[in-house]
């Protein structure tokens, strides 16, 4: 337990530091991509990337972090921990597989306790073709003007208007209308950008240097804020493909899809492994996203309208500032050893899923 605390961190320059350590541990190099801006503490906030295996690898696992930034600080910590694992590193080296870490999707949000990009963007929701009309979300139309008050906490009409939205659509409903995407607000929740944002580019840039030469590729992300505390979700994390599915089923066992509605997510748009598809057409692609709960799901919507209230008032005074990204890291961090060890447990198990996955495709 104390070994899986050890892989996480307090800060991005400290996680950051742990990975360049860890991947320098076992004698691999880490290319960096920069980010235009600084961090929260001034430091340098970058794309990192290191690579276990071959360029000329036929089989491929990226491993990834922090697609949405303050999620980061658990992902950053699976990574440190299979940087360290050389039963892992022999593993994936016995089977022919190369694994591609690849450390900070979004450093911004990860340094400065937010899940958007400095764009105020859900990287996650910015894997779309921006030259055709964007997707409707009629339903967050509805409810944007109460998702950000002017006033934070909200005032009893707002709690109100969203109460009456559950009475008469239903929890899922309200999650679906919130985290599915939209393209219109974009001082709002969820929202998808206007155009690719630097994490998209630069992600799009790594996938076509490390990922157009291999056969078969996998692909682990890696996500918090979703299920009950310390249970990783295995969420299938392909296009609604039956084949990929059984594939994915094969290798990881119990998995949820947003597509029949098993998983604690949404249906989401905009989803960011499609560019999978796109920049590496050549290979068979079997993706997951590793969902670990942290708290109640009303308390991590709560702490993202929070945030976001914060980023529209940066004049809000200091106090609050500091109380509510204390309440954004905590939904989406939970910092004690337990939940790290289950954390760790579950993450190395999936990457061992998807090496055996590799190693024996089903052709």
């Amino acid at each position: 337990m104390n070994d899986a605390s050890g892989c996480f961190a307090q800060s991005y320059a400290e996680a950051r530091d742990k990975f360049f350590a860890a991947a320098r541990s076992c004698g691999l190099g880490v290319e960096t991509h920069v980010h235009p801006l600084a961090g929260r503490d001034g430091e340098m906030l970058a794309m990192d990337v290191a690579r276990d295996g071959p360029m000329n690898a036929k089989s491929l696992l990226v491993v990834s972090s922090a697609c949405h930034g303050v999620e980061g600080f658990c992902g950053s910590g699976v990574q440190v921990a299979l940087l360290g694992d050389a039963a892992w590193h022999q593993a994936a080296h016995d089977a022919g597989v190369a694994v591609l870490y690849i450390h900070g999707l979004n450093p911004y949000g990860f340094s400065w306790w937010r899940r958007t990009t400095h764009e105020n963007v859900d990287l996650n929701r910015n894997f779309r073709d921006f030259a055709a009309p964007a997707p409707a979300n009629a339903a967050y139309d509805e409810l944007a003007a109460h998702l950000m008050p002017a006033t934070w906490p909200p005032d009893a009409a707002t709690v109100a208007a969203l109460d009456a939205f559950v009475a008469a659509h239903g929890d899922r409903a309200l999650q679906q209308a919130i985290s599915g995407g939209q393209y219109k607000h974009a001082d709002g929740l969820f929202f998808g950008g206007t155009a690719p944002t630097w994490s998209h580019l630069t992600l799009r840039q790594v996938l076509r240097q490390h990922a157009t030469r291999c056969e078969r590729l996998g692909w682990i992300d890696l996500h918090t804020g979703l299920g009950p505390n310390g249970v990783g979700e295995r969420i299938f994390a392909c296009r609604d493909d039956a084949a990929a599915f059984a594939r994915a089923k094969s290798w990881w066992g119990d998995i949820t899809s947003i597509y029949d509605g098993s998983s604690t997510s949404a249906l989401l748009t905009g989803l960011m492994w499609l560019a999978a598809y796109e920049e590496c057409g050549q290979a068979e692609y079997t993706g997951l996203a590793l969902e670990y709960g942290t708290k109640p799901q009303q308390d991590v919507m709560l702490a993202l309208r929070a945030d976001q209230w914060l980023e529209n008032h940066p004049d809000a005074d200091d106090a609050t500032r500091r109380a509510i990204k204390r309440q954004v890291r905590d939904a989406f961090y939970t910092d004690t050893d337990e939940w790290k060890a289950r954390i760790v447990a579950q993450g190395i198990d999936a990457a061992y899923g998807a090496v055996r996955g590799l190693a024996s495709p089903a052709h």
